[in-house]
């Protein structure tokens, strides 16, 4: 039986354009209502057999509050944005504007020293790969949608740059079926929740 492993998208700690790389500060109060509002919809999804979650503070409590007692995972982080660590696009931008138009463009590029789009891409799917089989079908891992974007790059094996043209949304949830090196995109109805922009 195939694997169906579930993303929720974390709730934010921040309206969007605020975010910054590696955002580390918990939930603020607008992100525990949004939970709180959507947490009927996703609850279900509490009954997989693995529940997990990426290290940030925002994962971890977006989990906890939809009753899914998740375990961490160190390969769901974020990707490292070396020096641009806790700096939004826009302050990055304003310091560096050609180092950031060359890690937009090229997904080996690193000119922040950090970790590469294409490295992020292949860790994050290296975790999906690695999923064990036999220990239960389902799975649901609360994640940044940083790290969805390159789940879902790395499952369709697009081209790196198709990971600019993903948006997932805040307590969005998002499936993939299949085991290592062979998965599908599952659309089965499961809503798409609003997000504060």
């Amino acid at each position: 039986m195939p694997l169906r492993v579930t993303f929720v998208a974390a709730a934010r700690g921040a309206p969007l354009l605020a975010e910054r790389f590696e955002d580390d500060r918990p939930l603020d109060q607008a992100g525990w209502d949004e939970v709180q509002r959507v947490a009927g919809e996703l609850l279900p999804l509490a009954a997989a057999e693995l529940r997990y979650c990426s290290p940030t503070p925002c994962s971890r409590a977006t989990g906890d509050a939809l009753g899914y007692a998740p375990l961490v995972q160190l390969a769901l982080r974020d990707c490292d944005m070396g020096r641009w660590r806790g700096l939004t696009l826009g302050e990055a931008m304003a310091r560096e504007p050609e180092a950031v138009d060359s890690w937009l463009a090229d997904p080996r590029a690193t000119p922040h020293g950090g970790e590469s789009l294409l490295a992020f891409i292949s860790r994050v799917g290296g975790w999906l790969d690695t999923r064990p089989v036999g220990d239960g079908d389902r799975i649901v891992a609360v994640a940044e949608p940083s790290v969805i974007r390159a789940a879902l790059v790395y499952a369709l094996k697009a081209p790196p740059s198709s990971y600019w043209n993903i948006d997932v949304r805040s307590l969005s949830a998002t499936t993939v079926t299949g085991r290592s090196g062979r998965w599908n995109l599952r659309l089965d109805g499961i809503p798409a929740q609003r997000s504060r922009t």
